[in-house]
């Protein structure tokens, strides 16, 4: 480590507490910026992330992320979601509609209506409420002129992604 004053040359011993680190972060950070609410948090209104947000507390009220939403294992979230995409392995009560994949992990528990493209469920996860998918295929289908059968054929397709298995 280099340092301009002379006087500071006797602190150099002490110096190396905090040097590279942060920027090898900084660049992390801004290449995809987690907001974390912990798992002793609890947290009452509207939690707003500019990035993707993981909830491992206590959240009631709205969430709003322009990236992922993440609820882990412990975390009891009773809010609106609107988010990229989220993944529930806790407990939700509420709604939730994202732009992207909706995923409900092993363990997980919603309780609410989910508006997605893409609704994921794993075995052992419980989801009371009720789904509504927009793949983008069907409406195109229906708009181009294409036969009936035709556009079963292509809604079809999206189903195929929303089976669910009930143990």
């Amino acid at each position: 480590m280099i340092f301009k004053r002379d006087e500071e040359a006797d602190d150099a011993a002490e110096a190396p507490t905090a040097p590279a680190p942060e920027r090898r972060e900084g660049t992390k950070m801004t290449d995809s910026e987690v907001t974390i609410v912990g798992a002793a948090a609890k947290l009452e209104g509207t939690v707003v992330s500019a990035g993707s947000l993981r909830i491992d507390g206590q959240v009631k009220g709205q969430i709003q992320a322009d990236g992922d939403v993440e609820l882990s294992p412990q975390s009891q979230v009773e809010a609106d979601i609107r988010a990229q995409n989220v993944s529930v392995a806790g407990r939700f009560k509420g709604n939730v509609v994202v732009k992207g994949k909706a995923h409900l992990a092993r363990g997980g528990r919603i309780e609410g209506n989910i508006t997605s493209k893409t609704l994921v469920v794993e075995e052992g996860g419980v989801f009371h409420g009720q789904s509504l998918m927009d793949g983008g295929t069907a409406q195109p289908a229906a708009q181009s002129g294409q036969p009936a059968a035709q556009q079963q054929g292509a809604a079809g397709q999206g189903d195929k992604a929303a089976q669910v298995k009930v143990p």
